[in-house]
This record gives structure tokens, C-alpha cells and sequence, in this order.
């Protein structure tokens, strides 16, 4: 069915149904001029936004509207994620082309839909739009965060542990698989091509680092070395990690085999694992092992003395600054890369 046939207030009444997964805070949801919630007392707000434009974050030719719907939501709760916090509502704005029919857009909600109810995260509003170009998605969310469990960049300290959720490189070797290869001939590339098309925030972690005594935070999305190089400014400190460390997966070693590259640069620089980066004193490091965080973490590195800068040692030691060179969407050669 063509949008047209439906129009705008047909669409959004279509859209509304499953969109709200923990009334409690809600009063008003979509239907109104605004939403109406309920903030939690003696909670510090969180509030983030991201938007996905086609052919510049996506090509619908490797995605599912489904996919989609998911990842958008998804890059916004890591960030909740990266400040300790609990993502609670999200507000939903498209510009659609008019050659997408209606199936392609309930697709899209249907996932969309799907991550707020695996995290609890009401769909209170949004606004719906015709685009002469290509179809955009900005997806605001809001959380909060107990202010003793707020995480920022800017405080880690000289001796602190670097530590790393899950693995790395991942998403790149995806991309690459998706965009440059016939990846569905490859038997190890669905969990690559799946860490990239409906990445998992940190949603536990991110509490359970938080309320441990995390001194910073931040989440991978635009590659570990931009993500160490930003905590590193943010707080003052240098830092020091080791590439042995730095956890991958035997299908990504694989993948930049086929591509000519090596894997830790996909972990460095591909960005969009939307993976945990955190500090924290050493002896609350060895704590976070009787937690039941439900994805593996590993200490990278340690924080150190400014003069030293962000460095990587390799496997022979020798030692190499990092710059960070993650994905920068003002940057010339960066320019309309699907990431």
C-alpha cells in the first residue's frame, strides 16, 4: 500500500499501537501535542539524539527496514548507556521518500518497537515528514541516571584500568563484508554482518561500571582510538594500551584477511561496535568478576601521565601514538561512507 493512501494522521495512528512498555512514568504518550512523563524524583535527566541519512549512515540495499528500525534506536541507548544511566522514552522523527510504501515504514517501527520493549523504552512522539532525497531518522531518548552513578569522560586518573565491554572490530568487518563482498558465501560472517546491522547496547554494564565506580566512559562508535583519544582530552590524562589485549574475534582475523587489512585496525578505527569504554581504579577492576555483567571485559591498558599521550604498543613493543582517526563526517575522505 502506497503512503498516500493512508496519509500523515492515518500513518501515525497506525504507528502508535505497542509503543508504550512501562506506563508507570507516562502520561501522556502519542496522540497529543506533546508527551506528558513523569520524571523520577532526585534523578539527574539524560537526553541524547542521533540521526541515520541515507547513503551517508545506511544503504537500504544491505539493511532490512526492520534492521534499521532496530540500530536506530540502538546507537542512542549506548550512549544512556556510556553515562550510567536508564534509558526510559524516545521520540521518533522520519522523512520518508515517496517511493517507500507503507510496508517499508511498519517494518521500520517493527523494529524500532522491538529493542524499546527488550529495554523498557516508551515511543511517546516523533514526527513523520516527506523528503524529496532520501529517508532520514532522528530518534531522541531520554534517561536518567542517579547522580552518584553519573559517568563522564573527564575524570579518569593516572592508574586507573582501561577496560573494554565485549569485542572489537566487529561491525567494520561487517561493513566491509556487506558493502565489498558476497558475504552470505562466507560461513563466519553473520555474526560480523549482525554486530553491524543491529548492534547491542550496554545497557547492564553500563549501570553495574557506574555504580561500581567507573571514573569515565564512553561508547565505541566511532572507533577505540577516537574513544581514547576524546577521554584522554576530557580528563586530562594519557593512556596506554596494549594491541595483544584488545579482544577479537577469530571471524573478524578472517575477514581482514579477505579485505588486506589487519584486524585491530578494524577495532582502532572502524568504529560502530557501540561496545563500553571505561576506566576504574585497579582494585574495583578485580570486582567487576564476581558480576554477572553478561558479556566478557578486558582490561586494555592503563591511564597515564598526559605528556605521554594515547599510545598502542604492539607485539614487539615498539610503541605507536594513536590519532583519532575514526569515522568524522566533515572530514574529506570520510565523506558519504556508509557506516
Amino acid at each position: 500500500m502506497e503512503l498516500k493512501q493512508v496519509g500523515e494522521f492515518g500513518l501515525i495512528h497506525l504507528l502508535k499501537d505497542n509503543t508504550i512498555f512501562d506506563s508507570s512514568s507516562v502520561v501522556i504518550g502519542i496522540g497529543d501535542d506533546t508527551a506528558v512523563t513523569l520524571p523520577t524524583p532526585r534523578q539527574l535527566q539524560l537526553l541524547t539524539t542521533d540521526m541515520l541519512v541515507e547513503h551517508v549512515h545506511f544503504d537500504l540495499k544491505t539493511t532490512t527496514p526492520w534492521q534499521l528500525g532496530y540500530k536506530a534506536v540502538a546507537v542512542n541507548l549506548s550512549d544512556i548507556a556510556a553515562m550510567g544511566g536508564i534509558p526510559k522514552h524516545a521520540v521518533i522523527s522520519i522523512a520518508i521518500p515517496q517511493q517507500l510504501d507503507l510496508e517499508f515504514i511498519v517494518g521500520l517501527y517493527d523494529g524500532m518497537k522491538e529493542i524499546c520493549r527488550e529495554f523498557g523504552v516508551n515511543i511517546i512522539g516523533g514526527d513523520t515528514v516527506s523528503s524529496p532525497h532520501g529517508l532520514v531518522i532522528n530518534v531522541t531518548v531520554v534517561g536518567e541516571v542517579e547522580p552518584t552513578n553519573l559517568v563522564r569522560r573527564s575524570s579518569a586518573k593516572v592508574g586507573d584500568v582501561i577496560v573494554i565491554t565485549g569485542t572489537l572490530g566487529n561491525s567494520a568487518a561487517g561493513l566491509d563484508l556487506l558493502t565489498k563482498g558476497d558475504w552470505e558465501n562466507y560461513d563466519f560472517a553473520w555474526p560480523l554482518v549482525t554486530a553491524h546491522l543491529t548492534p547491542r547496547p550496554q545497557i547492564k554494564v553500563g549501570r553495574a561500571v557506574a555504580e561500581l565506580g567507573a571514573t569515565s566512559m564512553n561508547d565505541i562508535s566511532d572507533g577505540l582510538a577516537s574513544e581514547l583519544n576524546e577521554i584522554a582530552s576530557a580528563s586530562g590524562v594519557g593512556m596506554v594500551i596494549h594491541e595483544a589485549n584488545i579482544p577479537l574475534l577469530s571471524e573478524t582475523i578472517e575477514a581482514a584477511g579477505i579485505f588486506g587489512k589487519k584486524a585491530v585496525d578494524y577495532a582502532l578505527y572502524g568504529g560502530e561496535d557501540f561496545q563500553l569504554l571505561f576506566t576504574i581504579e585497579p582494585d574495583k577492576y578485580k570486582l567487576l568478576a564476581n558480576l554477572d555483567l553478561g558479556i566478557k571485559v578486558t582490561a586494555i591498558g592503563e591511564v597515564v601521565e598526559k605528556d605521554i599521550g594515547v599510545l598502542l604498543i604492539d607485539s614487539t613493543g615498539s610503541q605507536k601514538h594513536l590519532e583519532p582517526r575514526g569515522y568524522n563526517h566533515f572530514r574529506q575522505e570520510d565523506l558519504y561512507v556508509h557506516i
